[in-house]
């Protein structure tokens, strides 16, 4: 197993020039399928761990967290980023303690968002907001570990699509300490571009939870890391959805024909 520092280290050298992706396994075994494909990174999805320990997101607590982030971070060479959504708290303090236990985890990444739990209020206020951020700067500096720091403005994904408010949002998080900057739920390239203008020369991540773009395109016009979210581990849903509900309307199995072979994908190498 390559050493958390050295995880740490690659990760902050991908963010320096061109444009990775960074795909969101939900459990140890898609973590290691994707690590076998050769991607650079991965990162958690708190959506995807939750559906797969049978919960929606957004519901599951501190400490389980905290172990599926060492349970994953322990499974892969590769480094981790964590979707650690709003620190589990809403004072800044408190986001400091916690994001001190997150990166002794092995993690060489975390996200911190600025939602506040509350969908008709979503977004926490910009001071708030800030001070967070900056708390989770210096629980990471205070560490020593180097964890790569993303601050995510979550107005997109609960209704409020705002982008000259995401750019501010985003401008401040930088100011603040963050190393890359993320708004998720875009629903174009030229709304990166706009993100990217405005925070460089700080890296971007681009969620890509629709076809909306490519590779290429995001590339084309500076963002610095991909990821997916939730979105890989609905496709799995969607797999066995479907079978099951033929199994069960139709008494058929024809979606069990042309299956994987897992057991030779996940064979240690």
């Amino acid at each position: 197993m390559i050493a958390s520092a050295d995880r740490i280290t690659e990760f902050r050298r991908l963010h320096e020039s061109g444009c990775f992706v960074m795909p969101n396994p939900w459990d140890v075994g898609s973590a290691r399928a994707l690590a076998g494909m050769g991607f650079k990174a991965l990162a958690t999805t708190s959506a995807g761990f939750a559906w797969s320990i049978g919960q929606p997101d957004n519901t599951v607590d501190l400490e389980t967290t905290l172990e599926h982030l060492r349970v994953m971070a322990a499974a892969v060479d590769v480094p981790l980023n964590a979707d650690f959504q709003g620190g589990y708290a809403t004072a800044s303090d408190e986001v400091a303690v916690h994001v001190g236990w997150a990166v002794r985890t092995g993690v060489a990444g975390l996200s911190i968002e600025d939602y506040s739990g509350d969908p008709a209020e979503p977004l926490l206020g910009l001071d708030l907001a800030v001070d967070r951020v900056r708390a989770a700067r210096a629980a990471i500096d205070e560490s020593g570990t180097g964890v790569v720091l993303t601050a995510r403005s979550e107005g997109f994904v609960w209704g409020l699509p705002d982008l000259d408010e995401t750019v501010r949002r985003l401008a401040a998080y930088a100011q603040a300490g963050a190393d890359c900057l993320y708004a998720p739920f875009l629903t174009s390239i030229d709304q990166a571009a706009e993100i990217v203008a405005a925070v460089a020369p700080k890296p971007v991540n681009l969620l890509i939870n629709s076809p909306f773009a490519t590779v290429a395109q995001a590339a084309a016009v500076g963002v610095r890391r991909i990821s997916v979210g939730g979105q890989l581990a609905k496709t799995a849903w969607r797999g066995f959805l479907a079978a099951a509900h033929e199994i069960a309307d139709d008494g058929t199995f024809s979606q069990l024909a042309g299956l994987p072979d897992l057991n030779a994908l996940l064979e240690p190498r």
